[in-house]
């Protein structure tokens, strides 16, 4: 190609020889340092290649790129914590970013509605998205990679069968530390309150819960284990009512979610019942919520800003081509005790 008049070259034409982006092109061009050095390497041996000079003390213009991040709700500081760590990575990358609701997404169209949200996505102008805490269908994966689309989740509903490029917390530990910190206290009647079953992240937390119970030979009682429809307040006040109406009822609950676990609290204000002394409760996220509630929720917290900023990241990387350290990013849970548990006391 080194015969090719420099005039005739662009940077679209060496982005395609390259296998990378036209942005991670004009970074080289420009001298940007936040370039894997492999890549570097490789743009640069292309652009000698196709004799592309650029014009001295001339900066290239590098592309503007927008990326989408769909929720399937936006009704809860949940979602705004990884909200603020999506903006605040993109603002630091010169991204933009454009937040929408997954269940506005598929609309009706000549194409299927997979297809037709991706095509949209990508005829507007976006690099890639970030998905939260979503459904996704093998179909939407499919549809998004014929688009060309790059596609990061955060805490996904389940395993589309595919895979998928993921950030989320290490959920089956937080699921072990808060089920251990109960026992630590002394209670053994220890109940789970979670949101839909074919959740993933819902899931692990409880085989966590059950792995610290075995551990400490504690017997799994299927009765103390109860699902809602959706990890939110009125689920936990439903599933914290039926725990605490057993003729054998549980003196501690962790909840799967913070909103969940604060459903059981209000479960057992209901029944005249005070927390933590009658009843211990943990909760899942450790929102503003938590921090807030009366008595302050112990929690495990996941570190939902840094998701935000993780997924950012990780989605720019699979957009310019760049390799990853990994498909599947996990976030350390953190225990953080506070004033809804306590040491277990006699029986009600």
């Amino acid at each position: 190609m080194g015969d090719v008049p420099s005039r005739q070259v662009t940077l679209a034409t060496v982005a395609d020889i390259a296998g990378v982006s036209l942005a991670t092109v004009s970074k080289v061009v420009n001298g940007r340092a936040d370039v894997a050095n492999t890549t570097r390497a490789r743009v640069e041996g292309v652009l000698q290649e196709s004799g592309y000079v650029p014009q001295r003390g001339r900066r290239v213009a590098e592309p503007a790129r927008t990326i989408d991040a769909v929720f399937d709700c936006l009704d809860s500081p949940y979602e705004l914590e990884v909200i603020r760590g999506v903006t605040e990575a993109a603002a630091e990358m010169a991204v933009d970013v454009v937040v929408g609701r997954a269940r506005d997404a598929d609309r009706g169209g000549p194409l299927t509605p997979q297809d037709q949200w991706a095509q949209r996505l990508k005829s507007n102008g976006r690099a890639g998205l970030i998905v939260v805490t979503s459904e996704l269908t093998l179909a939407q994966v499919e549809a998004f990679a014929r688009a060309g689309l790059s596609l990061v989740v955060i805490d996904p509903l389940n395993s589309p069968r595919t895979e998928v490029t993921s950030v989320g917390a290490t959920n089956w530990t937080g699921g072990v530390t808060a089920a251990e910190h109960l026992l630590g206290l002394g209670h053994r009647r220890i109940g789970f309150v979670g949101g839909p079953t074919q959740s993933v992240p819902g899931q692990a937390r409880l085989h966590g819960y059950r792995a610290a119970l075995e551990g400490a030979g504690v017997a799994y009682d299927p009765e103390l284990v109860l699902h809602g429809g959706a990890f939110d307040y009125p689920a936990g006040v439903e599933m914290g009512g039926r725990l605490l109406g057993l003729a054998d009822p549980p003196t501690a609950v962790f909840g799967a979610s913070d909103k969940t676990a604060l459903g059981v609290i209000e479960a057992a204000r209901r029944r005249g019942l005070r927390v933590p002394e009658d009843l211990s409760v943990v909760g899942f996220d450790d929102t503003v919520l938590a921090r807030l509630a009366t008595p302050a929720l112990t929690v495990i917290r996941q570190p939902l800003q840094d998701m935000g900023r993780v997924a950012v990241r990780t989605l720019l990387k699979l957009i310019d081509r760049e390799p990853l350290d990994s498909h599947h990013v996990e976030l350390a849970t953190q225990l953080v005790v506070r004033d809804s548990t306590a040491a277990v006391q006699g029986r009600r």
